[in-house]
């Protein structure tokens, strides 16, 4: 572990350029508009400010080693990383973003002072809230991934900004709200906001890399959207902070989808409906660091990770899945002349909301991702993931008020489990097919006679038709069961079928060749 601490933060280079229940809990925490402020706070704060220009400098691009301090580049040392930083960036945005939800949502919530905040260090009482769903299993991770992403661009390495991140959590727990510090917050901001910011940052990273050229304009606004923090210290502090993470050149594959949703079959308790109402689907996945490229190491957290977002034109619904997985510690392995593998400890946000219920959940998961050839074009690739966390889960439908202390949803330890594989067919075309559960259980909750399993399975088949260029067909199934004490069992289902066009980031589709490197 000490090992790859010091790796990892030298190892940059410089560019100078629902459920159908009603939870009662006993002291409601917050109102229910709250879902809107951290949202307001956030957006204005975090994802605004770093869209500015940025001026011409000089290119030199030189990838270093671990060999000495002045691998950080010239005039450049020790200080290239700094504690300071982000130790003063964090408290600052965390204050300013408790003053705007202050002046535009009144003192109850936000009219927090010095000593309501060292009553909450001292007394808690630590709880489980009942803000909405979404406030807290989209919007909170989201607000760690920011001040992870503080830490992360004042060149800190991994294990070092996920310390201030769950610091950070704590802070605005005790410190940012009146009401008592909530145990689901600082778990989904302290743990699933660093899995979230790590990607985030390292998806930043690797789009100013590009070719080894100073990223111009418009690769430094997407890095900025992607990862805030990243682009607003490399504005701020200039040369100080223009070095950039270096991927070692990993293999990668992204696939952007673009189509409709043509059918969606609906089923609750048995009774079921077709729904025909064609909708617009948005879809994107990177993998990072797939295994079998020589040279290729895993030393470093999240050398290997997979990301998929997923968004239907739906105002009732449009943001259905958001999924990350990346290797924290492990290593790589193979078997023979046709398989490499990594396998080790993962890290896990996940959020999936189709239709008419939703899962989120953050954990660790013991698994391996591999790479198979079952001749000298067909390929397959894989995924197998099983282990445990922290989730939520519940049906869409509005039930009870956060007003009176009431929850639409059930908090608890959560166990899962992920098989995904990918067949390779050459240069023409691929099959997927993914599962993943959950099952959210009654331990670590304020419901321990409730659970709830949530099933997912997509198959898809893409054909490539020219270049880049493909199309697909997809069909996805989401299954719910809860079972809870003082309420009847309750079923849903939601399948959907949906046909797309496909921008593929690789004509063969991310299949990784090292054969002929073992041969020669």
């Amino acid at each position: 572990m000490e090992t790859q601490l010091e790796r990892s933060r030298t190892e940059i280079f410089w560019t100078s350029s629902g459920s159908g229940r009603t939870t009662a809990v006993t002291r409601p925490r917050r109102g229910a508009p709250r879902g809107g402020r951290l949202i307001a706070g956030v957006l204005a704060l975090a994802l605004v400010a770093p869209g500015v220009g940025y001026a011409e400098e000089p290119v030199s691009a030189v990838p270093v080693s671990p060999a000495s301090d002045s691998d950080w580049g010239p005039g450049h040392g020790k200080d290239i990383f700094s504690y300071l930083v982000p130790a003063l960036e964090i408290p600052a945005f965390l204050w300013t973003l408790n003053r705007i939800d202050r002046a535009v949502y009144g003192t109850d919530v936000y009219g927090t002072t010095w000593d309501s905040g060292w009553q909450h260090v001292l007394h808690g009482p630590w709880e489980f809230d009942t803000d909405p769903f979404r406030m807290n299993m989209i919007l909170h991770p989201y607000l760690g991934a920011i001040n992870h992403g503080f830490a992360r661009s004042a060149n800190l390495n991994y294990w070092e900004s996920l310390g201030y991140t769950l610091a950070s959590s704590f802070v605005w727990e005790t410190y940012g709200e009146t009401g008592p510090p909530s145990i689901n917050d600082q778990i989904m901001t302290g743990v699933g906001g660093s899995f979230l910011g790590e990607v985030l940052f390292r998806m930043a990273s690797l789009l100013l890399e590009g070719n080894g050229a100073k990223p111009g304009f418009w690769r430094e606004v997407g890095a900025a959207g992607l990862s805030p923090p990243t682009g607003l210290n490399r504005l701020a502090f200039g040369r100080r902070f223009k070095a950039v993470w270096v991927s070692k050149d990993p293999a990668t594959f992204t696939r952007l989808r673009l189509g409709a949703s043509l059918t969606s079959r609906q089923t609750d308790q048995g009774v079921g409906r077709t729904v025909d109402r064609p909708e617009a689907t948005g879809d994107f996945s990177l993998s990072y660091g797939l295994p079998g490229k020589p040279g290729y190491g895993y030393e470093r957290p999240f050398d290997y990770f997979h990301v998929e977002f997923t968004a239907v034109a739906n105002r009732d619904n449009s943001f259905e899945n958001f999924t990350t997985r990346g290797l924290v510690y492990g290593t790589d392995y193979s078997a023979g002349e046709a398989y490499r593998g990594v396998w080790g400890i993962y890290g896990s946000y996940d959020f999936i909301s189709p239709e008419v219920f939703r899962v989120s959940s953050t954990a660790l998961s013991v698994g391996t991702t591999a790479q198979w050839w079952l001749s000298s074009g067909m390929a397959l690739q894989g995924s197998a993931l099983a282990g445990g966390g922290f989730g939520a889960a519940g049906t869409i439908s509005a039930v009870g008020s956060p007003t009176l202390g009431e929850r639409d949803y059930h908090f608890g330890g959560a166990l899962q489990g992920l098989l995904a594989l990918r067949l390779i067919l050459g240069d023409r075309a691929m099959l997927d097919l993914t599962a993943r559960e959950y099952y959210v259980s009654g331990v670590a909750s304020d419901n321990t006679h409730g659970s709830e399993r949530i099933f997912r399975g997509n198959a898809s088949c893409t054909v490539r038709v020219y270049g880049q260029h493909g199309i697909g067909i997809q069909y996805v199934e989401s299954r719910r069961n809860a079972s809870y004490a003082e309420l009847p069992d309750r079923s849903q289902t939601v399948g959907t079928f949906s046909v797309a066009y496909n921008y593929l980031g690789d004509s063969k589709f991310g299949s990784v060749e090292w054969r002929d490197a073992d041969r020669g």
